[in-house]
């Protein structure tokens, strides 16, 4: 705007234009925040499934913010060197590590994961597989420098949490080829979770399984007293103890606070990992007749 009597502008007129700018860009700059904010929630959400390990341990006699915030800094260096797919409980998993005795000739373990358990360079997995009819497991240190790679050959997951209970299932349902091919899944595909229900064998068993509320195994051949005794133990008010639930879990905005601090490099790894998946995926020319 220009003064009538000059044609300079006027000072009171550019005061109130910066005030309006200012008060524009802040708005834009607010906008950006919540919208960065909104984005960085919504990967948080797949994060805490996909890197579970990155959260620290909800107990609080084993938290240390210095220690944790090290970790993390030794993982995402650990992830830069090798690559550590996305996998669950219920995937089968190919893992190639150093033999101890015979350092020169990597060994190849094919496998089911059965569990995944603890958290920052703690955090490990059990994958079993049946070999000569016998039941092998290995457990991993997940950042263990003996592994070279971590292959998914088939990415799912399952009912339930856990799958121990496949050391007393028949022996099919933990039987997987060495040679088994890796199954692509196409990209943003959501996790498939296979519905399958196992079958156990007769008791003795490791565990008291009718007491564990599964939904991954078949309808128990058991006598009435051992389902009574186990609703005698069950204790359902559990889910409706708020503070119990609150010392179990990591509250949002710490998980935010540590997503943040790993979020552009674990965007990269993700990136990169998407970029080899698409490299392997080759097509098989048919046969000429």
């Amino acid at each position: 705007m220009l003064s009538i009597f000059s044609k300079r502008p006027c000072i009171k007129c550019f005061s109130e234009t910066s005030k309006i700018l200012l008060r524009c860009s802040s708005q834009t700059a607010t906008s950006t925040i919540e919208r960065n904010k909104d984005q960085l929630k919504r990967q948080i959400v797949e994060y805490r499934h996909v890197y579970p390990e990155f959260l620290p341990d909800p107990k609080i006699e084993y938290r240390n913010l210095i220690r944790e915030k090290l970790e993390r800094a030794d993982m995402v260096a650990r992830r830069t060197q090798v690559d550590i797919p996305e996998f669950y409980v219920g995937s089968i998993l190919a893992v190639t590590s150093s033999d101890r005795h015979n350092p020169e000739k990597p060994h190849r373990f094919v496998g089911i994961c059965i569990k995944r358990e603890y958290c920052g360079l703690r955090a490990s997995f059990i994958v079993r597989n049946m070999i000569d009819h016998q039941g092998i497991e290995i457990m991993y240190n997940m950042y263990d420098p003996t592994i070279h790679k971590v292959e998914v050959l088939r990415l799912e997951k399952r009912l339930d949490d856990e799958l121990l209970y496949l050391r007393d299932a028949l022996p099919e349902y933990s039987t997987f080829d060495s040679n088994m091919d890796a199954e692509i899944l196409p990209e943003g595909t959501p996790v498939p979770i296979n519905p399958i229900k196992v079958k156990l064998k007769p008791r003795p068993w490791l565990e008291r399984w009718e007491r564990k509320n599964l939904k991954g195994i078949e309808e128990l051949d058991l006598p009435e007293r051992f389902f009574k005794r186990a609703k005698e133990l069950e204790k359902p008010w559990e889910k409706y103890d708020l503070m119990k639930e609150y010392m179990r879990t990591i509250p949002e905005e710490e998980q935010i606070e540590i997503f943040s601090e790993v979020q552009a490099e674990l965007h990269k790894l993700e990136v990169q990992r998407k970029k080899m998946k698409r490299k392997r995926v080759i097509v098989k020319p048919s046969k000429l007749a």
